[in-house]
């Protein structure tokens, strides 16, 4: 495999959003595979409570706790291991009461009133500093704590995040919970959380597919990302998913689209395969075909409006025969050959 250096070098929180039905699971799943090079731990976040890191890694629902799921891309065998963390704003606060204060079973009791619920509910900021708090945890966590000469427990941190829509004030802790807390504790941690998230160890990726509102999302969720934070927080490269492969030449693909394709040459060439021409079979694959070039001009002139998004682009593949563990593993050898992990 032809590998490079990645484009994003000392980035250590890699947060992976987009539209709904863009793959943006798929697209974190595949990073953290390609992340996780010789001897190195990633840890793959999910924050929706969907379950679908478990499901793609064809694996039973993920408890609120870092298990070994699967190892990284690497050449014979040489690859590092990749965690999962299904986080939930439940177990993100006794998280934080344990750790904090030694308040677990205070936490567990609470979570049994329901105050948990209540008080998630009526400040929703204190729900997303709870557990984009966990991610930051991680990303900041070392094999001996407090020690700053310490390595880090993991190498990087993914996080499939809520969808494009919601990221800009989902990342933009400190403001969101201003009017929940003007000091103290929660304040404290919403701090320690957007320092992290604000650093340069923090990017945000963007996936779209190659169709209008996917990238008019795309290009707005990064003008909300700018817009919200002043640039601090960072936004990372555009993840192009399930990209439909030109089957013909140019010159092809634009008598196919302009419907001038000679119908006996197809023809003939259909009786040459063996096919024969019942039917109107060449008339049949000579709609399909244009069909295929107007997609693959309409996939041209899509790159373009993304072109005004100035950020690093990788493309991945459709993969027909559709998404399992080895398809997991071709996006991610595609990822890493691209620079982008």
């Amino acid at each position: 495999m032809i590998t490079r250096d990645t484009d994003w070098d000392g980035v250590r929180l890699h947060v992976v959003t987009g539209k709904g039905g863009t793959g943006k699971t798929t697209v974190a799943a595949a990073m953290a595979l390609a992340l996780a090079s010789a001897g190195q731990k990633v840890l793959l976040i999910e924050v929706e409570g969907r379950q679908g890191i478990a499901r793609l890694f064809d694996g039973p629902p993920l408890p609120y706790e870092e298990r070994k799921i699967a190892l990284g891309l690497g050449a014979r065998g040489e690859g590092g291991d990749v965690f999962a963390l299904a986080v939930d704003p439940e177990g993100a606060l006794l998280d934080y009461l344990a750790m904090f204060y030694n308040m677990r079973r205070a936490g567990a009791a609470l979570t049994k009133l329901g105050v948990v619920d209540f008080a998630t509910t009526i400040a929703p900021g204190l729900s997303d500093v709870l557990v984009t708090g966990k991610a930051t945890e991680a990303t900041r966590r070392r094999v001996r704590p407090g020690a700053k000469d310490s390595p880090h427990v993991y190498h990087a941190v993914v996080m499939d995040a809520p969808p494009t829509g919601r990221i800009g004030r989902f990342l933009n802790v400190s403001t969101e919970v201003s009017d929940l807390a003007k000091v103290g504790p929660i304040r404290t941690h919403a701090d320690t959380v957007a320092k992290v998230i604000r650093s340069p160890q923090t990017v945000v990726h963007f996936v779209t597919t190659l169709e209008e509102m996917p990238v008019q999302e795309t290009l707005d969720g990064l003008a909300e990302l700018r817009s919200l934070t002043g640039g601090a927080i960072a936004a990372g490269g555009v993840f192009v998913n399930m990209v439909r492969p030109a089957m013909l030449s140019a010159a092809d693909l634009a008598a196919a689209a302009s419907g001038s394709l000679d119908i006996a040459t197809l023809s003939d060439g259909l009786k040459e395969a063996g096919l024969g021409d019942d039917n109107g079979l060449a008339a049949d694959l000579a709609a399909e075909l244009r069909e295929h070039a107007l997609q693959v001009f309409l996939q041209d002139r899509i790159r373009g409006e993304l072109a005004v998004a100035a950020r690093p682009q990788y493309e991945l593949p459709m993969l027909t025969d559709g998404i399992d563990l080895a398809g997991l593993y071709e996006l991610a050898g595609t990822l890493r050959s691209q620079g982008a992990a």
